[in-house]
C-alpha cells in the first residue's frame, strides 16, 4: 500500500488516505498515521477495505502533507562514499574513520520540524551554504528493545522519501566542539510523498537482502546526483537493531538511511572538488528528489526571518571557577 496524509480542507484536519492509480481513498477521520502503525496490519487491512468503497479523491487535488508526524527521527550516515566527501568539505579532513565499519552511526533530528511535499523550506538566515540531502527512511511498526538484524525485519512498518536539509556553515562551525549537528541540521526535515508498506518493495531486494532503488535528486530541473540504495553499508534491519540497542525504539519513529552517495548532496561534491561546485542552494531553487518504487519528492528553498542575537557567553578566570 502506498498511505499519505493530506488536509481535508472541509474539516480542517490532517486525514490518511489510501494512494492508488484511481487517485486518493480517504479514511475514517478517526484514523491518523501512528494509530494505524500501532493498530497492526490487520487493522490497516480492514481501514483499507473501508476506505476503497467510496469514491476516490482526484490525487492533483489534494495538498499532501507530510505522512506522519514522527515518535522520533534519528538519520543514519550508511554510505561510505558520501561519509568521505562530506568530511573533507565540511570537516577539512579526508579518509573515512575506523569507527563508522564497526556500527552504523546515527544522531537524532528534530521530530518538530517535519514538512511534506511542496512545502518552502525556511533555511536560517545566517546560513550561506544551504544543501539537501537524497534519503530513504524506514518506518517502525512496532516497539522493540535490542533486537537482532534478523527479528527486526518484523518491526519494518515501511519506508519513505527523506530529504535531511542542512546548512552547512552552521554544521561546520558547531561540530567544532565535539558534538554532532544541532542547529545546522533541525530546522527542517522534509519526509513524503507518502509511506509505502514494506511488502510492496520486496521485489526490490537483492541476494544480499539489501533495497536496489534507483535514487536520483534534481535542482531546477538539472539533476545533480543519482545512486542506487543497494550501495548502503547496513540494511534497514540492521539500522534498526542498533537503534534499539540497550534502548528503545517504537512505532512511528522515522530512521534515515543517510545521504547516497555519487552527489545525493552539494557538500559531498564540494569535498571532492575542492570548491563549492554546484553552488549551494539559492532561495526559490525547486529540489526535487525521486526514488524507485516509492515516488517523488519536491520542495523549494526559503529563509526564515532573521533569529534574535544570543547575549555573549560568560567567561571567568580560573581561580573564579573553583570558588
Amino acid at each position: 500500500m502506498k498511505l499519505a496524509t493530506y488536509l481535508d480542507t472541509d474539516l480542517g484536519v490532517p486525514r490518511v488516505g489510501l494512494v492508488t492509480d484511481d487517485g486518493l481513498y480517504p479514511f475514517a477521520v478517526r484514523h491518523s498515521m501512528r494509530s494505524l502503525i500501532e493498530a497492526g496490519r490487520d487493522v490497516l487491512d480492514r481501514a483499507a477495505d473501508h476506505a476503497r468503497a467510496a469514491e476516490p479523491l482526484d490525487l492533483a487535488e489534494v495538498e499532501l502533507m507530510a505522512p506522519i508526524e514522527p515518535a522520533s527521527v534519528r538519520d543514519f550516515v550508511a554510505f561510505e562514499e558520501h561519509v568521505e566527501g562530506v568530511r573533507r568539505s565540511v570537516d577539512g579532513v579526508s579518509g573515512v574513520p575506523d569507527a563508522w565499519y564497526e556500527a552504523p552511526a546515527f544522531y537524532f533530528t528534530n521530530p518538530h520540524a517535519i514538512l511534506g511535499p511542496g512545502a518552502e523550506v525556511p533555511f536560517p538566515a545566517a546560513c550561506e551554504a544551504r544543501d539537501f540531502e537524497l534519503e530513504v527512511a524506514v518506518v517502525v511498526g512496532a516497539e522493540a528493545r535490542s533486537v537482532s538484524a534478523q527479528e527486526a525485519e518484523t518491526y519494518v512498518f515501511g519506508y519513505t522519501i527523506m530529504n535531511d536539509w542542512s546548512a552547512r556553515d552552521l554544521q561546520g562551525r558547531e561540530m567544532q566542539v565535539g558534538l554532532g549537528p544541532a542547529k545546522g541540521k533541525d530546522f527542517a526535515t522534509t519526509l513524503g510523498p507518502w509511506i509505502v508498506t514494506a511488502d510492496e518493495l520486496d521485489p526490490y531486494r537483492d541476494e544480499d537482502g539489501f533495497l536496489d532503488l534507483l535514487c536520483t535528486v534534481s535542482v531546477n530541473g538539472v539533476e545533480v546526483g543519482r545512486d542506487r540504495l543497494s550501495n548502503v553499508g547496513w540494511t534497514f534491519e540492521t539500522m534498526i537493531a542498533y537503534a534499539s540497542r540497550d534502548s528503545r525504539v517504537v512505532a512511528g519513529d522515522v530512521l534515515g538511511s543517510g545521504t547516497v552517495g555519487n552527489g545525493g548532496c552539494l557538500a559531498e561534491l564540494w569535498g571532492r572538488r575542492d570548491a563549492q561546485d554546484p553552488p549551494p542552494l539559492q532561495p526559490g531553487d525547486v529540489v526535487t528528489l525521486e526514488v524507485e518504487g516509492i515516488g517523488t519528492l519536491t520542495n523549494t528553498v526559503g529563509v526564515a526571518p532573521p533569529a534574535p542575537d544570543l547575549p555573549p557567553v560568560r567567561r571567568r578566570a580560573p581561580a573564579a571557577r573553583l570558588r
